[in-house]
């Protein structure tokens, strides 16, 4: 017999052995403001002992895009000093969506707003769950070529530096750990594999149209 599964979210679905073990018996908000809630939960744990739960749930998605100019090979880095790690940080430009707010269009409001480029042609590269084991945030990324200039218009909280730098140079920034933001780095070493894999959007669709048409 084939193991029982259920809907999960994103349309994933899981097996009778993957469902959750944790039973929750209470919920409170600790903390809240516009961006966060810190949850505090008493729990069941999986061991059948009591305990608890703290979890910072996201009012947004994570969003962001790399920005890739296909004529010299370059990607645009963001460039911002982080308050949460009191330190800089190169990154693609990120930012936040609303649950009501298609992703793209998030995604391309956040870099406009940093860098000032818009238009052009974007497809979803990859999502993901970041820090799972403290948090419910969830990240979209994007891609986009064809990118038009014009003016950014930055938050008042983002002091930003924009930096265009060929695709090899920001894998070495990855190795060489100037670039840290795990979004950053998941989504340019995903375009990686892409390439090394000889991957491409165009040869998907067109081995989806083939297996439609059998």
């Amino acid at each position: 017999m084939a193991p029982a599964c259920r809907p999960r979210r994103y349309h994933e679905r899981v097996t009778t052995h993957e469902m959750n073990p944790w039973r929750r018996l209470s919920r409170r908000i600790a903390y809240r403001n516009p961006w966060i809630e810190v949850l505090h939960d008493e729990v069941v744990r999986p061991d059948g002992r009591s305990g608890i739960y703290g979890v910072v749930h996201f009012l947004h998605r994570a969003i962001g895009v790399v920005p890739l100019d296909t004529d010299t090979d370059r990607v645009l880095l963001v460039g911002q000093y982080r308050y949460p790690l009191d330190r800089y940080s190169w990154e693609v430009p990120e930012g936040g969506g609303g649950f009501d707010e298609d992703p793209e269009a998030a995604a391309r409001r956040e870099l406009t707003e940093e860098t000032g480029y818009a238009g052009g042609k974007w497809r979803e590269l990859w999502r993901g769950d970041l820090s799972n084991s403290v948090t419910d945030e969830v990240a979209i990324m994007f891609v986009a070529t064809g990118l038009a200039v014009g003016p950014a218009s930055p938050e008042g909280t983002e002091e930003l530096a924009t930096r265009w730098v060929p695709f090899d140079q920001a894998m070495r920034m990855i190795a060489a750990g100037e670039i840290r933001d795990a979004m950053s780095i998941i989504a340019l070493q995903r375009l990686a594999l892409e390439r090394a894999s000889g991957w491409s959007p165009k040869a998907q669709t067109s081995d989806a149209q083939e297996a439609d048409g059998e």
